[in-house]
């Protein structure tokens, strides 16, 4: 096999745990963001951005425990052109094998208008002050041009050739808003390394929001341009529309390799786990139609496409489900399976849990099995994503019945666990989901205000496990959460406990009320 030099090899630069987690309601706790951590360093990504170390102690003790837990990855720490945050970010990733300290300061000339309100001269100086800090404290330092598809090419070279000068390892030229095409994006980056001296001492990356569409376009056209790293995230999560997906770029530069002749060192048969462990972190569920990842990426329903696929699959596919780790359904658990042929199953999806987290989960299988005809391997999942999303929540679901049907009025009776005491409320509503929902309410007061409420099937047939999602928002912070079970109404009231969790382990105060204490 012929070996990759430093010209064709293209460097992975994961930023699901930073730019991932800014995404409207993604926000993950410390377990998830090191399950996440290390499934991406086993995958072979090459840096993994863990966090904003300045924004907030979680952020710091999440950068700082991935640092010191990390084996291969280098592990880098986010940080404005401030010296505090600088510092911070120096801290936080001071353990790790390998760390880096990405910092940034705006360049476009409507960004220092009306954001940094400084001239350009004041900018060049704080490139210049605080990429020297940065190196002081480490040797692997990244800036950025925040901005940088908007800012005019002389001064662009200007910041990016001071920031070389000053140490900076890595120079990262992104499209902030998602605002650039191919052509121009490709263009930026040859310029600027024609136009900087020293260009040459450092490696450029790209990092391009979706706005438009054009993430993995601008991403790909970047790397033609001269960029060696590529900035992206799990599903393409991220600030409004996202980011690059990580496991478009990777497949396409892969399955391209004939106009595209890049590696990047990915093992892409772990891409569909890390897409089921990001969803399950942040509960955003992956669209059906997603590029790679989705559940119809290797599905086919057109007869004139089952035909040609039945006679070689190469007639509408370009990628084999295997090469990302996709495996087909199976119906062989069920009641009488054991805890070793489920440990296997877990393992073959892709899983990894604890003693006592398999016990739970197996237990629950169980359970499901005495219900559902089926147990297919998507059913199992949702039973591993609830188990892990609900491991530490306060509020619980103890039971719940609920009174339907035409003439009404819709009655629901629900015991939760909050806190070790167990309460109990009966709520009327419009319709069974409200009664459960008020229900919630009269338990626990809030003010979180319901922004989405989506249910569909896991699998087919009558006695499918539904899959509710839940988005709650209070004040600024939104939060996702997703529950699972064979009744829909219960799958509601897990979900929006969830996210009353989730919204709760982020300083909105939640408190159970008068109802009656069993």
């Amino acid at each position: 096999m012929t070996s990759t030099t430093d010209k064709d090899r293209v460097v992975i630069f994961d930023t699901t745990l930073r730019d991932g987690e800014q995404c409207p309601g993604a926000t993950m706790n410390l377990d998830e963001k090191l399950a996440v951590a290390e499934l991406l360093d086993t995958m072979g990504v090459d840096i993994i951005e863990a966090g904003f170390p300045i924004a907030s102690n979680g952020d710091f003790e999440a950068v700082s425990e991935i640092a010191k837990r990390t084996k291969r990855a280098t592990i880098a720490g986010l940080a404005r052109a401030i010296p505090a945050d600088i510092a911070r970010a120096g801290e936080a990733v001071r353990h790790a094998q390998r760390g880096r300290i990405h910092t940034f300061v705006s360049t476009s000339p409507i960004h220092l208008a009306h954001q940094m309100r400084k001239t350009e001269d004041e900018v060049v100086e704080i490139i210049l002050k605080t990429v020297a800090q940065a190196r002081d404290l480490v040797e692997d330092v990244e800036w950025s041009a925040m901005d940088a598809t908007r800012t005019g090419i002389d001064y662009l070279c200007r910041c990016v050739e001071s920031a070389i000068r000053m140490g900076a390892t890595t120079i990262n030229l992104p499209d902030t808003v998602g605002y650039a095409t191919p052509e121009e994006y490709r263009d930026m980056f040859r310029q600027v390394r024609e136009r900087v001296p020293n260009a040459d001492k450092a490696i450029f990356s790209t990092h391009c929001h979706n706005d438009i569409g054009l993430a993995v376009a601008n991403s790909l056209a970047g790397v033609e341009g001269g960029a060696r790293q590529i900035e992206c995230t799990i599903n393409g999560i991220g600030e409004r529309a996202g980011n690059a997906a990580l496991e478009e770029v990777v497949m396409a530069l892969r399955t391209r390799g004939d106009v595209m002749p890049y590696d990047t060192g990915i093992d892409s048969t772990m891409l569909t786990r890390a897409s089921k462990l990001v969803s399950h972190a942040t509960n955003f569920p992956v669209q059906y139609n997603k590029a790679i990842v989705g559940r119809n990426a290797f599905a086919h329903e057109s007869g004139i496409h089952q035909d040609g696929m039945l006679k070689h699959a190469n007639t509408y596919e370009i990628m084999t489900p295997a090469s990302v780790g996709l495996t087909k359904t199976s119906l062989v658990m069920g009641k009488h399976s054991g805890r070793a042929a489920f440990r296997s199953k877990l393992t073959e999806l892709g899983l990894s849990l604890s003693d006592n987290q398999l016990q739970d989960v197996f237990e629950r299988f169980k359970d499901l099995a005495d219900r559902k005809k089926h147990v297919y391997d998507e059913d199992i999942e949702a039973l591993v994503d609830e188990n892990l999303a609900t491991a530490h929540d306060r509020i619980k679901l103890v039971s719940l019945s609920v009174i339907a049907g035409t003439r009404g009025p819709q009655r629901a009776t629900m015991k939760i666990d909050m806190d070790s005491r167990t309460f109990t409320e009966e709520a009327d509503g419009n319709g069974p989901v409200d009664a459960v929902f008020n229900c919630i309410k009269a338990m626990v007061p809030h003010d979180a205000v319901l922004e989405l409420y989506q249910v569909h099937a896991v699998t087919e047939g009558t006695d499918a496990q539904a899959e509710v999602s839940v988005r709650l928002k209070a004040g600024e912070r939104s939060m996702t959460a997703r529950g699972a079970d064979p009744d829909t109404l219960v799958a509601s009231a897990k979900a929006y406990l969830s996210a009353l969790n989730k919204l709760s382990a982020t300083s909105v105060r939640l408190h159970a009320q008068h109802a009656a204490t069993v």
